[in-house]
């Protein structure tokens, strides 16, 4: 079918929620040619958990839906390996000197261990890469020189521990999040506000200190030697690879209130322009429909802690793909084994499609339309992942279309669904009449002429082969001992 025409009928209907607006607007590229889209990337300390990578599988959907709209996708994604302080009141140890000290070996060496680890499990789960994965400790020219435009702008000053910006300076600080940010914000009821004028004020450049021992990752700067905040690296970043404004920047809800708000004080402050167009933000994934996920509250489960359970990432895949991005996942062993139950009978499907569609010739020629409209409309909706699996499901569940017709528009929902169909091979070889003669007995099932279609599985049985019903389709195999 006109695979052309859907991705322009899904270009055309796509939606998308925007924080900064609290609606669901239609979504067009600023040049309507290329979608630039930032993601907030790992703080490589620690191997990262299935709560984290639920952020990066949907933001892989976002980015694999504008593709199949048939836009350019200008992608960056940062890697944060320096300068994310334990609290986000800007004290505190950086998480990476933490972790070097816990396991005995450099911030440099965390970083890398930690980085590579990460990019294993974005392998793992089918995150298609980025255009650029800057590292933090690769750009620090240009976060000190965005430092710098902030001093020539007069929203910072000098305290005791670092170069500091001052909200009170901007009249729309806090704008991302719902409430005023100055009353929400309260970062110097958490912590002592130290040399701090005002509890929202954040850290750009953070001194080294000069009676305690050298840091593994510090550089001259024109304040003195020290390091990075964290904030000021997406922006220097983002801005570098993807220009002033981004179309999309996405992240997980817990940074709307700081670190993104951060980030568009100081970007705006320098380029007089919005910073994003629309900010995507997914939810936690919680445990037991209680707790969220994370490292600080000590209750973290890997991949591979899945697979020591028996389960495949693709399987946690098609979970996170169960849940709309901006709605909690919950998350418990029987919800898992569930969504690996349901993977593993559509690998099977798919499986068995092949095995029909082998040298067989569609016997019908029904429109794949609704199937495909379905799937569309489900995109199109601010990406409603459960919608766009459903309509696989009743793709697969129609007896009128063929094996070869099922394929095909199953794999172009796999480029954004990402679940590795294409890769499923055929579970047996299937010689082409027979499974023509199996289509046929399952095209009449599906018309209710029952009596002609138990004629042809008898045909089938007679010359050696046995057709086993199931929910979604069929499966043809040898009858035992032929």
């Amino acid at each position: 079918m006109p695979f052309d025409s859907l991705s322009h009928d899904l270009r055309s209907a796509l939606v998308l929620h925007n924080t900064a607006t609290r609606r669901v607007e239609p979504f067009t590229p600023a040049d309507g040619h290329t979608a630039r889209v930032y993601v907030c990337g790992p703080t490589v300390y620690s191997a990262p958990h299935i709560g984290n990578m639920r952020t990066y599988v949907s933001s892989d959907v976002l980015r694999r839906t504008l593709g199949l709209a048939g836009y350019d996708v200008l992608s960056a994604m940062n890697i944060t390996d320096v300068g994310h302080l334990v609290s986000d009141a800007d004290s505190g140890d950086d998480k990476m000197a933490r972790a070097a000290r816990a396991e005995s070996l450099t911030a440099w060496q965390i970083a890398a261990k930690y980085t590579e680890l990460f990019f294993r499990e974005t392998e793992r789960l089918g995150i298609t890469a980025f255009t650029h994965v800057p590292r933090a400790t690769d750009h620090i020219g240009e976060q000190i020189a965005l430092v710098q435009q902030l001093e020539e702008r007069g929203v910072t000053y000098r305290t005791t521990d670092g170069i500091y910006f001052d909200t009170t300076q901007i009249p729309n600080y806090g704008k991302l999040t719902p409430h005023d940010t100055r009353d929400q914000l309260r970062a110097g009821e958490r912590v002592a506000m130290g040399d701090k004028r005002h509890p929202t004020d954040f850290a750009l450049w953070k001194f080294s200190h000069p009676d305690g021992p050298q840091r593994d990752m510090e550089w001259a700067s024109p304040w003195g030697v020290g390091f990075p905040g964290w904030h000021i690296e997406c922006s220097a970043m983002a801005m570098k690879y993807l220009g002033p404004t981004l179309d999309i920047h996405v992240g997980g809800i817990d940074h709307i209130a700081v670190h993104h708000t951060n980030e568009i004080a100081q970007s705006e402050t320098v380029t007089g322009r919005p910073f994003a167009r629309w900010w995507l933000h997914g939810a936690f994934l919680v445990l037991d429909g209680e707790k969220r996920m994370g490292k600080s509250e000590g209750n973290r489960i890997t991949l591979d802690t899945l697979e020591s359970w028996g389960y495949q990432p693709l399987e946690f895949r098609y979970l996170v793909l169960l849940s709309h991005y901006r709605s909690p996942l919950s998350f418990t062993r029987g919800a898992l084994e569930s969504a690996a139950t349901a993977y593993r009978r559509l690998a099977h499907r798919v499986s068995t499609l092949r095995e029909q569609a082998a040298g067989c010739a569609e016997m019908t020629a029904p429109s794949l339309h609704p199937h495909a409209d379905g799937f569309i409309a489900a995109l199109a909706d601010d990406l409603n992942t459960p919608r766009a699996v459903a309509a696989v499901w009743n793709l697969l569940r129609d007896p009128s279309i063929g094996a070869a017709s099922k394929l095909s528009l199953l794999e172009w929902f796999d480029q954004v669904l990402g679940l590795g169909l294409s890769a499923i091979g055929a579970a047996a070889d299937v010689p082409a009449p027979v499974a023509e003669l199996a289509q046929r007995r399952w095209e009449l099932r599906g018309a209710g002429q029952y009596a002609e279609a138990d004629k042809l599985r008898a045909e089938l049985t007679a010359i050696g082969y046995v057709v086993e019903d199931e929910r979604d389709g069929y499966r043809v195999r040898p009858l035992e001992g032929r």
